[in-house]
């Protein structure tokens, strides 16, 4: 077992995997660095969902190492994987996972409760988050009275408000509007960037893979090769970085 590169907040080699027989993950390699947004692209069915749920521990491949921080994920039980989950990552579905019973505000603070935070404490930071996103007039409402849209942002807030080290964001905008869209994208990497947070990134959307500082792209399972995007403007904030898979 090689240790990963010091650089590297998540690290993965030869990850393997597959559902029913089907070929998910084919020896596929990757890290991220640390405050990097990192786009994982391909079609439908081409491994990007697989390889999210192997790096945020959420899966276990067949075969291969993942490491976060130099710490082994792969080799942990289920107990330390839930709670490195619960404290270090957070994960943002094509569809809103939202409690029911929970109005949005309270769907939010749910990360920061349970990791102990003060019940004011918790309110304040998750109205916070739902005013950056232009959904605080919602704060007070159950996920059935919201919009699509109004939903998926609550759940990007959700991810944002517990500061996670990561955040693993598996087509996080594929049933929005542009504009909504837009402006879920503008909020995610913009508190990526003030807040120093990671994020992977799974889309099949080009404009949405822009977004990012490198992309991996995957097709039947394997990787294709590694793009670095163009560096922009330092106002745009995003450098593009290089690494070989």
């Amino acid at each position: 077992m090689v240790a990963p590169p010091d650089n590297d907040v998540i690290w993965a080699r030869s990850l393997h995997h597959s559902h029913d027989g089907s070929l998910a993950l084919g020896g596929v390699s990757v890290g991220v660095r640390d405050g990097e947004i990192l786009a994982v692209t391909g079609p439908r069915g081409s491994g990007k969902t697989t390889l999210l749920l192997c790096l945020s521990g959420q899966l276990v491949p067949q075969q291969g190492e993942v490491w976060f921080n130099s710490v082994p994920v792969h080799t942990m039980g289920p107990r330390l994987r839930e709670r490195l989950r619960r404290d270090r990552f957070g994960w943002i579905a094509p569809e809103p996972q939202l409690v029911p019973e929970l109005n949005a505000w309270e769907n939010v603070a749910l990360p920061l409760l349970l990791r102990g935070a003060s019940h004011r404490e918790a309110k304040k930071t998750g109205l916070e988050w739902l005013e950056r996103l232009d959904i605080d007039g919602c704060a007070g409402s159950r996920p059935h009275a919201l919009l699509q849209g109004q939903r998926q942002r609550v759940a990007v807030a959700r991810a944002l408000a517990a500061s996670p080290s990561v955040i693993f964001a598996d087509e996080p905008t594929a049933t929005l509007h542009r504009t909504d869209r837009a402006h879920v994208l503008r909020t995610l990497t913009s508190a990526a960037r003030s807040h120093g947070i990671t994020i992977v990134l799974a889309t099949h959307d080009p404009e949405v893979a822009a977004l990012a500082d490198r992309t991996v792209p995957l097709l039947d399972g394997r990787c294709v090769t590694t793009v670095a995007l163009p560096a922009l403007s330092d106002a745009e904030g995003r450098a593009a970085c290089s690494l070989s898979v």
